[in-house]
């Protein structure tokens, strides 16, 4: 009988600690900076919808989601590079309508949609004023190589630009349409590129593919920043080539250790609201 009670006892311990071991590994991929004082964490987006919130999309901030942890915007690694300006703008946005203003979360979603739209179209604005003031570019690579025998020698961008991202070290950095810099110009242009390694890409640039993840964005950028300083140096693209991916090597393994360093996750109780928490410290 005592050996009955002890099993029951035993069991019942287990379904206590299952409850509450409920911390997930594997979830957090790479620390995308901060802005305006959040952390923008690219997570595992798969692993959210699995094990946390089936119906998390696109990114998620703490007001909405109660399982984001304050001071963390989270981005769906899926979503391609294109999306990422566009999905943390619409999270700070809307957290900050819930936090401030104690907005509903209908309310402060519509709001940030009608941000997108904004900055979609402004940014098509900037592609298309960037585009008619460039010179004809070369549909060729650092070898003269032209893979569509058709096109002349000298060619117009049109409707190759997408977003705007910024600047590194001096150069412009922008998502393009990668699809149809394939179709048009160059059809073993891929994941990204830059003006020593295609001439079709302008003097200064780098180009990231739209269709590739946000995950990736910043490993190609600094990829290739290291292939167009070696190859402005003299190097070869062989050699550019190899190096730069050994350097993106490395910008991984130090991101896996942000990413180890960053605090056990654990499920809170609670995972939505749907109307805000007003923060007095909100600004």
């Amino acid at each position: 009988m005592k050996l009955k009670y002890f099993c029951i006892i035993m069991i019942c311990v287990a379904v206590t600690a299952c409850k509450h071991s409920r911390n997930i590994d594997h979830l957090y991929r790479v620390l995308s900076g901060q802005r305006q004082g959040y952390s923008i964490w690219i997570v595992d987006g798969n692993t959210v919808r699995q094990k946390i919130y089936k119906e998390f999309l696109y990114g998620g901030n703490d007001q909405r989601y109660i399982f984001t942890p304050k001071g963390e915007i989270w981005i769906d690694h899926a979503i391609s590079c294109e999306e990422f300006e566009m999905t943390v703008a619409h999270e700070l946005n809307e957290r900050h309508l819930m936090a401030k203003l104690g907005w509903t979360y209908d309310r402060a979603h519509d709001s940030s949609l009608a941000l997108e739209v904004v900055m979609r179209r402004r940014y098509q604005e900037i592609c298309r004023q960037h585009e008619g003031a460039l010179p004809n570019v070369s549909p060729t690579d650092w070898e003269n190589k032209k893979e569509i025998r058709s096109l002349p020698d000298s060619i117009t961008l049109n409707n190759i630009y997408r977003i705007p991202v910024g600047t590194r070290d001096g150069l412009s950095i922008w998502v393009v349409d990668g699809y149809l810099v394939r179709k048009n110009i160059f059809p073993d242009f891929g994941f990204s590129g830059n003006d020593a390694c295609y001439h079709f890409i302008p003097k200064n640039e780098i180009w990231l593919d739209g269709q590739i993840s946000c995950e990736e964005m910043e490993y190609s950028i600094s990829g290739e920043i290291t292939e167009r300083t070696l190859m402005k140096s003299g190097k070869t693209y062989s050699d550019a080539y190899e190096t730069a991916v050994g350097e993106i090597q490395k910008h991984r393994e130090e991101m896996d250790k942000k990413v180890r360093s960053h605090p056990p996750y654990l499920i809170p109780d609670t995972l939505a609201r749907d109307t805000g928490m007003i923060d007095p410290g909100e600004k």
